[in-house]
C-alpha cells in the first residue's frame, strides 16, 4: 500500500488544525477522516485536489478545506494537490486551458497578456472568459478523474504485488522444508 509514502510527505494533523486560515471550519477539523491514509481518502483527496487546482478562482485554500470536510477525504493531501496551480504553473495552465476552450467554441484564440490587476480582469477578462472557464473546468475534470483513478490503480497494484510476494515467499518455504525433509 502506498500508505507509508504518503504519510512521509503530509503535514502533522495536529500543525493544521492549528493554521489560523483553517480556524473557520472549527469542529469540522476533529474529524479523524480528513487525516486517513486509506485508499478512499487519498483517491478522493487527489480528486478534490486537481478539480480545485485547475479553477481559475481565488479562494482555493477554503474551498479545499470545505470539500474535503464535507467530502471526509485526506486533508493534507488534498491541500498539497491544490499547490498544482502556483505562480509558476498558472499563465501555463490558463493558457492551455484558454486555447482548449478557444477550440471547442470554436472562437478564434485572441492573443491576450494575463496580468493580475483590477485593470486587466476588467477589461482583458472579458475577451477571453468563456473559453478559459470551459477549458479550465473541462481540465478540473479531466485531471481529477485521472487523479482519482491512477491512486485507485496504484494502491491495487501494490496490494497485488504483495500478495504475490508473499504467496511466492511461502511457496519457496514451503518447498525448502519438502527439500529438507526428503534428504534425511
Amino acid at each position: 500500500m502506498p500508505q507509508k509514502f504518503f504519510k512521509r510527505w503530509i503535514p502533522n494533523p495536529q500543525g493544521l488544525k492549528n493554521q489560523p486560515g483553517l480556524k473557520f471550519l472549527g469542529v469540522l477539523l476533529e474529524d479523524p477522516y480528513l487525516f486517513h491514509l486509506n485508499r478512499h481518502s487519498i483517491s478522493a483527496a487527489f480528486a478534490v485536489g486537481l478539480f480545485i487546482a485547475f479553477l481559475p478562482i481565488p479562494g482555493q485554500v477554503p474551498l479545499v478545506a470545505l470539500s474535503a470536510a464535507v467530502l471526509r477525504c485526506n486533508l493534507p493531501i488534498a491541500f498539497l494537490l491544490i499547490m498544482v496551480s502556483n505562480p509558476f504553473t498558472v499563465p501555463i495552465i490558463f493558457y492551455a486551458a484558454y486555447k482548449v476552450g478557444a477550440s471547442i467554441l470554436h472562437v478564434p484564440p485572441m492573443p491576450f497578456h494575463f496580468e493580475l490587476s483590477w485593470q486587466w480582469l476588467s477589461n482583458g477578462f472579458l475577451h477571453v472568459w468563456e473559453p478559459l472557464i470551459l477549458g479550465c473546468l473541462l481540465a478540473s475534470f479531466f485531471f481529477s478523474a485521472l487523479g482519482y483513478l491512477f491512486i485507485q490503480w496504484l494502491w491495487r497494484w501494490q496490494i497485488v504485488r504483495r500478495w504475490n510476494r508473499r504467496k511466492h515467499q511461502r511457496m519457496l518455504r514451503s518447498a525448502t522444508r519438502r527439500n529438507r525433509g526428503s534428504s534425511c
